[in-house]
């Protein structure tokens, strides 16, 4: 969320930026409620001040022995006045927050101007694709003749666009979430935190997906509880509304949970495959940091990312979004995409974001310098460290072997009992 002073100050520079992410807000309802409370404010204090001027009147009055009931008339007018001119005012004030809850994030000066994806520039690129001597075949295919993945299951139990895991496929599953964990705590000093798989619509609104992305979510009947889409939520919100002692920060965490999306937006696409799941496994890595180094710490957090891929051994592509296709919180995101065989093309696999101060304003989150009288925002980070059930499917595609086994990773060894390869199961 945008602080109401930068937003009133910099109301063009927003409106731009609003542009040109491709965005609709009403920006000039924004400024007509502005407006509103400007006219209340001057009129509602002049009130209050005449209020108190009348209330030392009446003891005045009858300090002297005089009748106040004409002052006390004045006083039940003021006050009725102050009370309607409140009632008004916080009616504006809760109509000028909703409106700020839906404006996003203005892209970071050294975002590219793009429409969407097909204008976000490439980076770098790590890995040669693999070359077959024969088709390369998708992921579902792959699994399902390997027998490890299970989609038929799957939908009698629960529906579409779930799936089951079986053997060798729900072992790599959960292979790869402890090798990601292990890199990031051992070697690059995160700390592991396994939060709740549900949170409150006030952990929700913090990060920013409530209450734009609600269809996109989904809640449990009856309840304030929602399941969490990405375990960004419930760790983000950490220090909710807390005040951290600025030498602790950075504060680095990394999580293992499950996701749930509705991809109410998705509109048919990866309806096959594990690409777009109702529900998926993630590592997420998070940073709450001081504001001058928080560009620093994207770079690095995104290495933490790209480091999983390098170890695994998967050709990717990094690149910047362009405003266009900036997801609404972030001021700036590098997508780390990797090669998937079978489709011919690269797929996002992580997005590592700096939010900047956007969601600690929402979330309440603060830091206190040693003798400081006062507090400051902390700017927030997060990257998928990385999408479980997409790494599955690129070691899949990349891995495959004319005669239908998979060769899987080296770095994955210990972590697989010492299998190197995945052969057909019952």
């Amino acid at each position: 969320m945008l602080d109401l002073k930068f937003l009133r100050d910099n109301l063009e520079l927003v409106k731009a930026a609003v542009a040109n992410r491709q965005a609709e807000v009403d920006l000039a309802g924004f400024e007509d409620l502005d407006a509103k409370r400007r006219q209340i404010l001057p009129e509602l204090e002049s009130l209050r001040a005449r209020r108190n001027e009348v209330s030392q009147q009446v003891g005045r009055v009858k300090r002297e022995g005089g009748d106040p009931s004409g002052v006390y008339a004045e006083m039940k007018e003021v006050g009725g006045r102050i009370k309607e001119l409140e009632g008004e005012l916080a009616g504006v004030e809760e109509a000028i927050k909703r409106v700020l809850m839906t404006i996003p994030n203005p892209p970071h000066a050294s975002v590219p101007v793009g429409k969407g994806e097909e204008d976000n520039p490439v980076v770098e690129t790590w890995g040669e694709p693999p070359e077959f001597d024969f088709e390369p075949l998708n992921h579902w295919d792959i699994g399902e003749a390997l027998g490890i993945i299970d989609f038929e299951a799957a939908a009698r139990m629960t529906g579409a666009r779930f799936v089951v895991l079986k053997g060798a496929g729900a072992r790599l599953e959960r292979a790869l979430i402890n090798f990601m964990l292990d890199i990031q705590t051992i070697e690059h000093g995160y700390r592991e935190v396994l939060p709740p798989f549900m949170v409150n619509s006030q952990a929700m609104t913090g990060t920013g997906q409530l209450p734009k992305f609600a269809e996109d979510l989904f809640k449990l009947e009856g309840t304030d509880y929602w399941l969490i889409p990405t375990a960004e939520v419930p760790v983000t919100n950490l220090h909710m509304g807390q005040v951290v002692e600025a030498e602790r920060l950075p504060l680095k965490y990394t999580a293992y949970t499950p996701c749930f999306r509705a991809e109410a937006g998705s509109h048919g696409k990866d309806v096959r495959g594990l690409i777009r799941q109702h529900q998926f496994d993630k590592v997420e890595l998070v940073r709450l940091v001081r504001p001058e180094e928080s560009y620093q710490h994207l770079e690095e957090l995104t290495a933490n990312a790209e480091e999983i891929l390098r170890r695994l051994e998967l050709p990717y592509q990094k690149v910047v979004l362009c405003t266009g296709d900036l997801g609404f919180s972030a001021a700036k995101t590098y997508d780390l995409e990797v090669w998937l065989p079978g489709q011919n093309r690269y797929r996002e696999i992580s997005s590592c974001s700096n939010f900047e101060d956007f969601q600690a304003r929402r979330a309440g989150l603060r830091f206190k310098e040693k003798g400081a009288k006062g507090t400051s925002l902390v700017h927030t980070l997060n990257g998928s460290g990385l999408a479980v059930g997409r790494t599955l499917v690129a070691i899949l595609e990349n891995g495959q072997q004319a005669d239908g086994t998979v060769k899987l990773p080296a770095a994955l060894a210990p972590y697989m009992g010492g299998l190197e390869v995945i052969t057909p199961e019952e």
